[in-house]
């Protein structure tokens, strides 16, 4: 089951962004007193609970207005999608402008959606109740009093909220059978095709399990005597509107996809390359350390020279995953989709390995002996020993002395080393460094009568000097 969504909305400049902001911990969002200055949408994954471990996605929208031009049409139309997504709303009112017009408009729109919703009045510095008084007429219920640029009020929303989430049951809870595959990619890149042509083939046992209110389907299947879960973010199974809108959720359905996968198969478009889009959800995969196939689709569609060209500018592109095979198919007509399963299989491997102490501590001394850690701040790195402590990605900790600040260019040296020697394919390595305390740091050094006795008489030298 995903995340519950809290969808920011309500008309320009009353502080939706700032209070992204403020929930997301992060400067995420533009802010500024111009009107209509966020016209696309905002999302983070929040903490709003550390004692029960509670995280929501948030997203912040565009301001709601009654002009028609084609800007604001397009916010309407994604903030009505993000409503209907949402299960709660979060409708932002300004305590300083009143109750206006536009504000009446919004609300008569919501109480038509059946969500929970929470009227929110912000710039409300001080709380005073006597601010929420007028906000009544908005038929929404009391107003939560916050200043988001000044942090007031966050927590008694936040106590508010919790209560609303949605609680999952035990047969909502999603399972994944066997490896679970997430295959990403944009629109029209052939993903469809793609998971078509990896069931064909062979296939034992094929069931359609309901997806969830994401539209995230997992479709188990059995090839070979190897159980896998396909996680399809496309909905493939579903026939709805063929004028498919791309929109945030997209990128909600993405990140839900890998928290669930042990390996991501990312399709390529051959003829358009890595788009800005391609290459968010080439980061959002890095960050997570999710094992990882590159797929070039529409490959039997180009001549050998742009076969050549593409190669290209995928190596220069595709720098920062090095550690991912590309695959170049056609899914249309099937060439290359069977040998997917043999690297996929292998990446499950490799990123849910364990390794002995013994092993990676062997490794270590290779690489110390190919390159020792440079000095930092006049302080030579040392590093002792290392051990392994979780699995997808395989996570190492390193300790030693005066690892805070250890060069990128050295933990690079160190996970390509380590790949290399432990044999991984298609799958990145977590590194984490513990230093060694000092147990005398924090006592403080008593000297005796005759260590002060010296200390003054070689105060007084230093002074004549």
């Amino acid at each position: 089951m995903g995340l519950p969504i809290i969808c920011l909305v309500g008309r320009p400049n009353v502080g939706k962004s700032t209070l992204f902001n403020r929930l997301s911990h992060s400067r995420q969002a533009l802010v500024s007193d111009f009107e209509g200055l966020t016209r696309d949408r905002q999302y983070a994954e929040v903490l709003l609970n550390n004692d029960t471990q509670t995280f929501a996605t948030i997203i912040d929208t565009g301001g709601l207005t009654n002009k028609d031009n084609l800007v604001d049409s397009g916010i309407q139309s994604q903030v009505l999608n993000a409503l209907e997504e949402s299960d709660i709303i979060y409708f932002i009112v300004s305590s300083r402008d009143g109750v206006i017009g536009l504000d009446l408009e919004i609300s008569a729109r919501l109480r038509k959606i059946k969500k929970n919703i929470i009227l929110v009045c912000n710039k409300a510095e001080g709380l005073n109740p006597a601010l929420a008084a007028e906000f009544f007429e908005l038929g929404l219920g009391e107003p939560m009093l916050i200043s988001a640029e000044h942090g007031q009020g966050i927590a008694e929303l936040i106590d508010a909220t919790l209560p609303l989430l949605p609680q999952a049951t035990v047969d909502e809870i999603e399972k994944v059978e066997g490896i679970a595959v997430a295959v990403l990619g944009r629109p029209n890149v052939g993903k469809s095709t793609l998971i078509n042509r990896m069931l064909g083939q062979e296939r034992v046992l094929v069931i359609d399990l309901p997806g969830t209110t994401r539209d995230s389907i997992d479709i188990p299947f059995e090839r070979e005597g190897q159980k896998y879960t396909l996680i399809d973010t496309a909905g493939i199974r579903r026939k709805r509107s063929t004028h498919e809108k791309v929109e945030i959720f997209s990128i909600i359905k993405a990140i839900d996809a890998l928290e669930r996968a042990h390996v991501v198969i990312l399709v390529l478009d051959a003829q358009t390359g890595v788009t800005e889009q391609d290459a968010t959800l080439l980061g959002m995969i890095a960050d997570k350390g999710r094992a990882l196939l590159i797929v070039i689709n529409k490959w039997d569609g180009l001549d050998d020279y742009q076969k050549q060209e593409v190669k290209r500018k995928l190596d220069v592109k595709l720098s920062f995953v090095n550690y991912a095979s590309v695959h170049y198919i056609s899914a249309l007509h099937g060439s290359g989709v069977g040998k997917l399963f043999a690297p996929i299989n292998r990446s499950y491997k490799n990123a849910g390995g364990q390794y002995s102490t013994s092993v990676l501590n062997k490794i270590l001394e290779k690489a110390n002996q190919g390159h020792q850690p440079p000095p930092v701040k006049g302080r030579r790195l040392k590093i002792k020993y290392v051990n392994q402590t979780d699995v997808f990605p395989p996570t190492f900790i390193f300790h030693g002395n005066h690892l805070q600040n250890v060069p990128n260019v050295y933990e690079r040296y160190l996970k390509n080393f380590f790949i290399n020697a432990l044999k991984l394919t298609n799958t990145p390595i977590k590194i984490e460094y513990k230093s060694g305390d000092n147990p005398f740091k924090d006592r403080k050094n008593i000297l005796n009568a005759r260590q002060i006795a010296k200390k003054r008489r070689l105060m007084k030298f230093v002074k004549k000097r």
